[in-house]
């Protein structure tokens, strides 16, 4: 992999465009776009200040920055529309709304929170509309930047997972609560986002919901209290309820459809794994969290002190283990509050052939299990473990290729994953590696491009990796600071 410099970001965006030609960034109160070629700036906005009426709505009192500007005025959420001509930067705190188009750097648009504040802001699947939730749960407002008009939902419950666009992006779903009753809204948003559908639910306490790949069917599910998951038609009906016999305590944590919509892999806070069918909507398999690794299952180990021996820089494998292994797991207390158990991380690749697992009492191990083809005898079984120094931060499927996976753990680099290395005999096998990041961190900053160019102090750590569209770049985020990764050919050209 080929690295670039280190530049200047906050909050953790920085992002490619969709079609991976452009990267956005945000510094503060400041938004640049870059080239991905040349990492060269071709356009920075800057959100200003609120009005006088909404400066006073939200009475901030916090202190500027070393720049002079006031946190509360930063950029809290920023994104690309699906076609990469329109830019949105929102500030929650100050309840603002800033569109930019990339194409002229003079256009832009602009939205108030009212009284009821701004709690997040993203772009529609279209490209035209943005969805602005307000603070507590009052409503949500649909923004069109074609015509200007906004429509207003009322009572969403969750602003970060209650909701959900069908995969063809003609119709939204969601989770609403109505006297005291959790209730589901279909809407059209090829007509305005007009109400087509609305139907309670049949859960006390809906902690989430989860659309399917074919947009057939709904998952949702209680709160930690209970262990029940309902299938729902987007017309209403109940089409299949489960809950694990014996009742493990604690309720769902975590839900994932398959992407062929055929199965959907449901995890609680007790180490168990179900994967229901979509026909009777039984469980049809259930993986478990085991300390001893099984036969035929491989344990890819990271090297100790690889990071020091090597200085940070060039590449090294992992130690790969075959035969009867174990792993430690640590103890959880079930009667304490918050217990360090269950999945936190559940996740299939492109094709479905392959399911990624994290569990909260083993945090600095990745499990990969294996799925059989369509026409195979359906017998899941765990292909390999990925045992690290640190706690495993994030891990994310490449969004082209099936077999390939990054993961970061905080330190100076980050390691992958892929089922696509060939080997000597000419046969695909499995390969792990772990990278250095050639970067360090320093204090003096060239503030006119946002650039890191001297004073190095302190060495860089990977915390959250994200793919580029294309599936051959990675945008590495530290604390404050990024830079890019991208794929060498076999020629030497970056892809």
């Amino acid at each position: 992999m080929d690295f670039t410099e280190i530049y200047k970001q906050s909050g953790n965006l920085a992002s490619f465009s969709p079609g991976a030609h452009f990267i956005l960034n945000v510094v503060e109160n400041t938004l640049i776009v870059r080239r991905t070629d040349t990492l060269q700036i071709t356009r920075t906005w800057t959100v200003t200040t609120p009005s006088s009426t909404a400066s006073i709505l939200s009475n901030s009192k916090s202190t500027p920055s070393s720049s002079g500007v006031s946190p509360d005025g930063w950029i809290s959420h920023a994104g690309w529309s699906c076609d990469s001509e329109y830019l949105l930067a929102a500030s929650a705190k100050k309840g603002i709304v800033e569109v930019f188009k990339l194409r002229d750097e003079n256009w832009n648009a602009r939205i108030e929170a009212g009284v009821e504040g701004l709690l997040k802001a993203e772009w529609a699947p279209d490209g035209r509309h943005i969805l602005c939730f307000s603070q507590w749960g009052l409503r949500v407002t649909i923004w069109s930047l074609v015509t200007g008009n906004a429509t207003y939902i009322q009572f969403p419950i969750h602003p970060d997972r209650g909701y959900a666009f069908r995969s063809d992006s003609r119709y939204f779903i969601l989770a609403e609560r109505h006297r005291s009753k959790d209730a589901m809204g279909v809407y059209d948003t090829t007509d305005c986002y007009k109400l087509v559908r609305h139907f309670p639910v049949p859960t006390s306490n809906l902690s989430s919901l989860a659309l399917s790949p074919t947009g057939n069917h709904i998952a949702v599910w209680e709160g930690i209290l209970e262990y029940k998951l309902h299938i729902l038609s987007l017309a209403g009906d109940v089409q299949g309820t489960f809950s694990p016999k014996p009742n493990p305590g604690f309720g769902v944590r975590n839900a994932a459809w398959h992407p062929t919509g055929m199965f959907l892999a449901v995890a609680g806070w007790d180490d168990k794994i179900h994967i229901l069918d979509g026909l009777t909507w039984s469980a049809a398999a259930t993986l478990e969290l085991l300390s001893k690794i099984p036969m035929g299952a491989t344990l890819w180990r990271e090297p100790s002190n690889w990071l020091e021996t090597t200085q940070g820089r060039g590449f090294l494998s992992y130690e790969r283990l075959q035969g009867p292994q174990t792993i430690s797991l640590q103890r959880t207390d079930p009667t304490k509050p918050n217990p360090k158990s269950g999945v936190v991380q559940l996740e299939w690749n492109k094709t479905g052939t392959l399911l990624l697992v994290r569990f909260e009492n083993c945090p600095t191990v990745v499990h990969l299990y294996d799925f059989p083809g369509s026409s195979d005898l359906f017998v899941p079984r765990l292909r390999c473990v990925l045992q690290h120094s640190k706690p495993v931060l994030q891990a994310q499927w490449n969004p082209v290729r099936k077999g390939s996976l990054a993961l970061c753990s905080g330190s100076g680099s980050i390691y992958t994953w892929s089922d696509e290395w060939i080997g000597e005999n000419g046969v695909e096998e499995d390969m792990a590696e772990c990278i250095g990041v050639p970067a360090n961190s320093g204090l003096f900053r060239d503030l006119s491009a946002f650039r890191i160019i001297d004073g190095f102090t302190a060495k860089f750590e990977t915390r959250s990796v994200k793919w580029a569209p294309d599936g051959k770049g990675l945008v590495l985020l530290d604390k404050e600071v990024f830079c890019c990764a991208f794929e060498v050919e076999e020629d030497g050209t970056e892809s």
